[in-house]
């Protein structure tokens, strides 16, 4: 062994070959800190691949509808009569999308256009959705009896009155109901959450027989505390994924009804409206009219589910091992 190998060794753990005092213990400090429920979540949805690329999606389509109809405002004002091509045109350097037939507008502006509306639409009802079914669910799991069987009902009764029945009730009862986006939301809010209650209403039931709710109990923890802060956090898994569920079985439900002719008013462009308009007009070889928001709607569902996937591990806590 050489003498520098002798001198450090001497020196023993408490002095660095910096010139360090011995005995300062710097080498040796770790800073300790809690991680906090949705910093581990962040941490375990950030290894699931697809959630990320679902994520990078869903970032790019809500930009492109926020920003997007600032550098493509909506316009629905037709060509010169001897600029029309009653089919439309395709794809092109000016016209990424093609044009439409008939009036001849921009694919790719009413793309643009819808997302806003579409995606406003899905999440704004998912966020009804889930608020009521959340309360309702938690409610009727963690107090049960007379009131576990009143709100049980209340859904089944919910669950017999078909949604599209409904829709076009409202469209053709209320005059305002297509002109007014929030009374489609509306519906479908009040008719997403019945799902989200049931599943709520079980994960309570589990969860509220486990030790360490009894042992708040037995503290005295009040029962708001108890569900808002021990039960809701540990059924939150089963939740996300119900809610990445309905954003895209609503933004669907839209694109349907729409379809149909019974959704909202053609004159606010969503996904839906534009694949409607299209119908006419498949026949004669505009493919592209209905292909691109139907090629949206497919993505931003797929990608709303791959978040889900994600949010629903991250959120699980047998699944941070």
């Amino acid at each position: 062994m050489s003498q520098s190998s002798l001198s450090t060794a001497a020196a023993g753990p408490g002095s660095s070959g910096t010139g360090a005092p011995a005995g300062s213990g710097a080498d040796y400090e770790v800073d300790l800190r809690s991680l906090s429920q949705f910093e581990l979540a962040w941490r375990k949805f950030k290894q699931h691949r697809l959630a990320l690329i679902g994520l990078g999606l869903l970032f790019l389509i809500a930009l492109a509808a926020i920003v997007g109809p600032i550098f493509l405002p909506y316009q629905n004002v037709p060509p010169l009569p001897d600029k029309i091509v009653y089919a439309g045109r395709p794809p092109s350097l000016a016209h990424p999308f093609g044009e439409t037939g008939g009036l001849q507008a921009d694919v790719l502006m009413l793309v643009v256009n819808g997302a806003r509306t579409s995606l406003f639409l899905g999440v704004t009802s998912m966020a009804i959705g889930v608020g009521i079914g959340t309360i309702v669910g938690a409610l009727a799991g963690y107090l049960g009896g007379f009131v576990d069987n009143l709100l049980m009902r209340i859904v089944d009764v919910m669950l017999s009155l078909p949604l599209l029945f409904v829709i076009l009730v409202v469209a053709q009862f209320f005059r305002d109901a297509r002109d007014n986006v929030w009374s489609i939301i509306i519906v479908f809010g009040l008719f997403s959450w019945m799902g989200v209650a049931r599943l709520v209403r079980s994960l309570f039931l589990s969860i509220r027989e486990r030790e360490f709710i009894e042992a708040a109990r037995a503290v005295g923890v009040r029962d708001r505390r108890i569900i808002f802060r021990h039960i809701l956090p540990n059924a939150l898994s089963p939740i996300v994924v119900a809610a990445s569920l309905i954003i895209g079985g609503n933004i669907i439900s839209e694109a349907f009804v729409s379809f149909l002719g019974f959704g909202i008013n053609p004159s606010t462009p969503t996904w839906g409206n534009v694949l409607s308009n299209s119908l006419t007009f498949i026949l004669v070889g505009n493919w592209w009219w209905p292909f691109f928001p139907g090629f949206a709607i497919i993505l931003t569902v797929l990608a709303v589910n791959f978040v889900g996937d994600g949010l629903r591990d991250a959120f699980d806590p047998r699944s941070r091992a």
